[in-house]
C-alpha cells in the first residue's frame, strides 16, 4: 500500500499568485510557513519551514479571492516533484504540495485589524475569576460563539453566496 498525503496548517507568506494556463484553467500558488517549537535544556527553540502549494480550478479561485498574506490556512494534498532545465541546461527540481482540499482560517486572522483588536482585549489577569477578597461577579459571563470553518473539496461545486464571510 502506498500513501502520498500531506496536511499543512500555516500562514501565507505572500498574497496568493493567481494565473491561468493557456488552456484557460485557473492555477494559484501559495507559500505557507509552518512553525515547530521544542525545548532543549530549558530553552525554547523554533524552526520555520516554507512550503510551496499549488491549487487548481475552483480551489485556486477561492484561495485568490479569500486569502491574503498572513492568513491561516489548512491544506490537504499530495507531494509532487517536477523537473525542468533552466536556460543554462542545468536540471532543476521542485517539490510542491498539490492541494486537494483547503480550509480557510478564521475571518480576519492575521490581518492588522485582528492585532489591533487583541490589544484592546482584557489581559488574562483581568479575565480571571474574582478572588475571595474581591467578590464582585464577572461582568461578561456569556460563552463565546465559535465560528465554524468551511471545508472546500476540489470536486465540490461552490456557490460564492454560500461562503459564510
Amino acid at each position: 500500500m502506498n500513501v502520498n498525503k500531506v496536511l499543512i496548517v500555516g500562514r501565507l507568506c505572500d498574497s496568493p499568485d493567481m494565473r491561468t494556463t493557456p488552456s484557460g484553467q485557473p492555477v494559484c500558488t501559495l507559500r505557507v510557513a509552518t512553525n515547530r517549537y521544542w525545548t532543549t535544556n530549558g530553552e525554547r527553540q523554533e524552526q520555520t519551514e516554507y512550503h510551496s502549494i499549488v491549487l487548481w480550478r475552483r480551489l485556486a479561485e477561492i484561495a485568490s479571492q479569500y486569502l491574503q498574506k498572513g492568513s491561516l490556512v489548512f491544506v490537504e494534498g499530495r507531494l509532487q516533484t517536477r523537473s525542468w532545465e533552466d536556460a543554462t541546461g542545468t536540471k532543476k527540481y521542485r517539490t510542491e504540495i498539490i492541494g486537494e482540499n483547503i480550509q480557510l482560517g478564521p475571518k480576519g486572522l492575521g490581518t492588522r485589524e485582528q492585532s489591533q483588536d487583541s490589544e484592546t482585549q482584557p489581559s488574562k489577569q483581568e479575565n480571571q475569576p474574582p478572588s475571595p477578597a474581591n467578590s464582585t461577579p464577572p461582568t461578561n459571563t456569556a460563552p463565546e460563539a465559535k465560528e465554524e470553518i468551511p471545508v472546500i473539496e476540489e470536486d465540490e461545486e461552490i456557490d460564492v453566496k454560500d461562503i459564510p464571510f
